[in-house]
């Protein structure tokens, strides 16, 4: 198994271990530019809401599809030529787009920057880890696991204002324009690996593959990381929805949703310091599970007019709940079969972690087109609560986590 030991491929350094995090915020905003933008380009490019749909779904369906497959061609491909090749792939997807005439133009661009997504996120985790002292692995990777919140929360508050004041072709252009520069910080300020480590990485494709597959600690947290990101995204992407309905001014909307995202990034911090602390990762899953559930029966079957009890259970859902990404993302340093596999086993939660973002909020939405309403949302939030909490269990078993 692989153990919390470093790669020896660059000189330890925690600026640019939090140049690759930023890295990772700038290739997530390509995923959280969109919904800002979806009024925009319905009336610009006479999108509908089935293509909004497409649109949204279209970068998780590169990650569902394919993660585990990239995982292993990026520890092939080496992590920092990775990182700077997908930020290049997303700038080059996002300043086309900006150009796109037809939704389905803007689509063959969305399907570009999945991939130059999964280019920057799946191998950065072991690059951080190698640009790290050892006692700063964990604390990073519950830095590292805020990614996603934050960069969302980024694209929610500038989006609209952006937007607004000039327009979605410029805002494409202006998030393309960053992950170019950043591509360019990651080629100056990450120094290559070394020959002997080049030479390693170069052979064994399908083995690496064969070898996590065949790992049970990789797919259990992949199942786990599966049972969070349901719960996540269904909640959180249908906020406004939400807030619609209980009448909360338009204003308002765009500010309470990147709250409730922006404070998940409190619990995937939290977690890197109190795994630095020493406290048991299973315990922070737990916790993360048991409070998703609870704070979700709260924030659903409240009656609507407690508005301000139903808004502190999202607060703590979000933020509670982010204990688990920044405590899995540490495990899957420990978890992965050996030291070439730690981007195959990130890939492997990563396409987990797509499957439940694209088929949890179609249940929710599902459910509450049965009863209604949002009152029943918790049953489906509650039962991938529950059915992650027995994965933290199954992962308490494992040696390494005894």
């Amino acid at each position: 198994m692989c153990h919390a030991g470093r790669l020896q491929s660059s000189p330890v350094s925690l600026p640019r271990a939090l140049l690759v995090i930023s890295a990772g915020v700038a290739a997530a905003l390509h995923v959280g530019k969109l919904p800002p933008a979806v009024a925009a380009l319905q009336q610009s490019l006479g999108l509908s809401l089935v293509d909004a749909g497409f649109l949204l779904s279209m970068v998780q369906l590169a990650g569902m599809t394919t993660a585990v497959v990239m995982g292993a061609w990026v520890d092939t491909l080496g992590l920092r030529r990775s990182i700077v090749a997908g930020l290049s792939v997303l700038a080059a997807a996002s300043i086309a787009g900006g150009f796109a005439k037809t939704p389905a133009m803007l689509l063959a661009t969305r399907a570009m920057e999945g991939f130059g997504f999964l280019m920057v996120v799946l191998p950065a985790p072991a690059l951080v880890r190698a640009l790290v002292p050892p006692g700063r692995v964990n604390t990073m990777m519950g830095v590292w696991g805020a990614y996603m919140p934050f960069a969302t929360a980024m694209a929610m508050l500038a989006g609209a204002h952006w937007i607004a004041a000039y327009d979605w072709q410029t805002w494409w252009w202006a998030i393309g324009a960053l992950s170019a520069v950043m591509a360019a910080a990651i080629t100056v300020f990450i120094p290559p690996p070394p020959p002997h480590v080049v030479q390693a990485r170069a052979a064994g494709l399908g083995r690496r593959l064969r070898t996590t597959l065949a790992t049970r600690g990789p797919w259990l947290l992949a199942l786990a990381f599966a049972c969070y990101s349901f719960q996540w995204l269904a909640v959180v992407g249908f906020l406004p929805t939400i807030y619609e309905h209980a009448g909360i001014p338009p204003g308002k909307r765009g500010w309470l949703t990147a709250l409730a995202a922006a404070v998940n990034i409190v619990g995937n911090v939290a977690a890197g310091r109190l795994l630095h602390r020493g406290l048991r990762p299973v315990a922070l899953i737990r916790i993360g599970y048991v409070a998703m559930g609870v704070a979700g029966i709260v924030a659903f079957a409240t009656p609507e007019p407690w508005f301000a009890l139903r808004f502190a259970a999202v607060l703590a859902f979000s933020m509670v709940g982010g204990l688990i990404p920044g405590t899995l993302f540490s495990l899957a340093l420990r978890l992965a079969p050996d030291e070439r596999t730690v981007s195959t086993t990130v890939g492997w939660m990563q396409q987990w972690s797509a499957l439940g973002q694209f088929i949890g909020p179609p249940i929710v939405a599902w459910i509450a087109s049965v009863a209604g309403g949002w009152q029943l949302t918790w049953v489906a939030t509650g039962t991938a609560a529950l059915l992650g909490l027995a994965l933290s269990y199954a992962l308490g078993r494992l040696p390494l986590l005894r």
